[in-house]
């Protein structure tokens, strides 16, 4: 009688435990639209970022479609970490399948998959070694300690003494040694003290890069090949190869921030590749994850996620770090190793470099032919392009009104609108975008 008894009151709770489950289910059901999605991120969420105000919930290839139901043509691409379009079966694949054996085994010990990436990323970009990490600004820091390292141990600069010389506009994330290199007073106003050893000198101006690498104690120039976040800024011809020329006869290690500018979206594997000349580090991200491992800060933050970046360099500058010096819990696990691998080889497979170049190509010509009096001037490369609005118009209102018209794209600065799909868009879809961004801009 006892246990009947508790029996019947086990499946009381139970049915009040559903009930009041079912009833949670449909008030967070009532409260999947746009306006509710944005008001809890701006109640429990750091003010930390401006969205555009769609709320999205799905991916797939070159679409988004928000909780409405609304498609979207991806023009933003996670700031180039898409590159291979949402949820590419090939990549998600790579994922369940490593998941369901292994996720994590920190670098304490050896697993399958870490030494298999190496190799096969060391053997697609023509280096030495690799060293994994997680977000792009930890692939930017881990470059910094390197030079560093290596400026004492080979170059002979006198204990922390070491420069290291950065552009104006640059931008490479938002830690403090991030910021610190900034000349963008959002990213440093009210974060100082800021790391010492950091010189800027203009983007883009190989005379006062030859000036600041005759100082004995500059280790590196850390370069992005296309200033992105400035708004797509591209370097005159030769600028890169001068670059090379310089660092190399002053003994200075060349740093390329590939973050963005890499893995096939400026129409080349990287926009190094434009001018055939390799860096000294190289540093990826972004689209080395395939945009399947968000479990990470978001751009430029560092939390040790489920995020992919790397560093790059030969023997002589790699081997200046021994163990214990640098390093990470989730750099190079198994399930991300994997995932990169995945993502190289669709880049390379379905050659979206040459895609990337040739709809580039299209698209600029295309909005070139829009009137100055709405945008004074297109610039970039492959897929890997902005357009600058006249004084007429504001750029966020111009990325609102795309919005509405079902494309999402990202100002910067006040007048540039950034455009930059996945690179497995087909040319009639490019085109298709081109009468949203025509229509669009003519409309206001």
């Amino acid at each position: 009688m006892l246990v009947s008894k508790s029996i019947g009151r086990g499946w009381q709770l139970a049915e009040l435990l559903v009930k009041k489950q079912l009833r949670s289910a449909i008030s967070v059901a009532c409260k999947s639209t746009t306006a509710a999605i944005i008001e809890r991120e701006m109640k429990y969420g750091a003010h930390n970022y401006h969205p555009l105000p769609v709320a999205i919930e799905k991916g797939k290839g070159v679409f988004l479609w928000d909780v409405e139901g609304r498609r979207y043509y991806d023009f933003l691409s996670a700031y180039s970490a898409v590159n291979q379009g949402h949820c590419h079966p090939r990549i998600i694949g790579a994922l369940v399948d490593q998941a369901r054996h292994l996720t994590l085994t920190s670098r304490a010990f050896h697993n399958t998959a870490l030494g298999e990436f190496e190799q096969f990323a060391c053997e697609l970009f023509g280096y030495d070694k690799l060293l994994p990490m997680n977000t792009g600004v930890e692939g930017g820091e881990t470059a910094n300690k390197l030079a560093r390292k290596w400026g004492y141990m080979r170059k002979g600069i006198p204990d922390n003494q070491a420069k290291i010389v950065f552009c104006e506009n640059n931008f490479w994330g938002r830690t403090l040694s991030a910021v610190s290199s900034s000349t963008d007073p959002t990213a440093f106003t009210g974060f100082g003290p800021f790391m010492p050893g950091y010189e800027i000198i203009p983007y883009n101006n190989l005379e006062a890069l030859e000036t600041k690498c005759r100082d004995p104690h500059v280790a590196a120039f850390m370069v992005e090949p296309i200033q992105g976040e400035a708004g797509v800024m591209v370097p005159d011809a030769g600028y890169l190869r001068g670059v090379r020329d310089i660092c190399s006869r002053h003994n200075v290690l060349f740093i390329a921030d590939e973050v963005q500018t890499g893995l096939a979206r400026t129409g080349r594997r990287l926009a190094c590749d434009h001018e055939d000349v390799k860096p000294d580090i190289l540093i990826l991200g972004k689209a080395l994850s395939g945009g399947v491992l968000p479990v990470s800060g978001g751009e430029g933050w560092d939390d040790t996620g489920y995020r992919v970046s790397a560093c790059l360099a030969d023997d002589d500058v790699m081997l200046c770090l021994r163990p214990g010096e640098h390093g990470s819990t989730f750099g190079g696990n198994p399930l991300a190793c994997r995932v990169a691998m995945a993502a190289l080889r669709v880049m390379e497979d379905e050659r979206l470099a040459e895609r990337a170049d040739r709809l580039g190509r299209l698209l600029r010509a295309e909005l070139a032919k829009l009137p100055e009096d709405r945008v004074s001037a297109v610039r970039g490369k492959g897929l890997l392009n902005a357009v600058v609005v006249s004084d007429k118009l504001d750029a966020w209102e111009v990325c609102v009104r795309l919005s509405e018209s079902g494309l999402l794209a990202k100002p910067t600065h006040g007048d540039i609108v950034r455009l930059a799909p996945p690179l497995v868009i087909t040319e009639e879809q490019l085109m298709e975008c081109v009468d949203i961004i025509r229509d669009t801009i003519l409309s206001m």
